[in-house]
């Protein structure tokens, strides 16, 4: 008879085995659903403190003095199915004074005119302290996301904000 007795307390061990292992499935699934929606959480592009923009009384004076050359782009698949495109360009410090700070925007336009997408950098003083009279400069912006049914036509890369000393 002891035989009689095992069978329903194997059925019971069982169904608590799969209530727990299904209650841990949810919490686990819960915890990385949040760790992955913080980080995908978008954060305001950053913005040069301070700067020189348009609208300003120097922006007139100084814009054509900060010159950049012609944009230039790659582009390559990535593993995840989109597409990366790099702007390049090259900025010159005419202004006769130090670049102490630069802010930089680069779009990727349809045959609009109209941004597909964007991306605004600050490059000085992150990517170098800064850009000195009559130097010039390399700037890479790397726009991510593009699928093969976006709308590019064209590349536009823009001062949108300086410092001076």
């Amino acid at each position: 008879m002891p035989a009689e007795h095992s069978i329903p307390e194997e059925k019971s061990r069982t169904t608590l085995i799969v209530v727990v292992a299904a209650i841990a499935a949810v919490v686990i699934g819960g915890f990385f659903y949040l760790l992955l929606r913080k980080s995908v959480a978008i954060s305001p592009p950053p913005t040069l403190q301070g700067a020189i923009r348009p609208g300003s009384p120097d922006w007139d004076k100084y814009i054509k003095l900060v010159a950049l050359d012609d944009p230039e782009a790659d582009e390559a698949k990535r593993a995840l199915g989109d597409t990366v495109m790099t702007l390049h360009t090259t900025v010159r410090n005419f202004a006769g004074r130090t670049l102490t700070g630069l802010e930089v925007r680069g779009a990727v336009v349809d045959h609009d005119g109209k941004p597909v997408k964007e991306r605004t950098v600050v490059v000085i003083p992150v990517r170098q302290p800064e850009l000195d009279p009559n130097k010039t400069m390399r700037v890479s912006i790397l726009i991510d996301g593009f699928t093969d049914e976006d709308d590019r036509a064209n590349i536009k890369m823009e001062v949108t904000g300086f410092t001076l000393r």
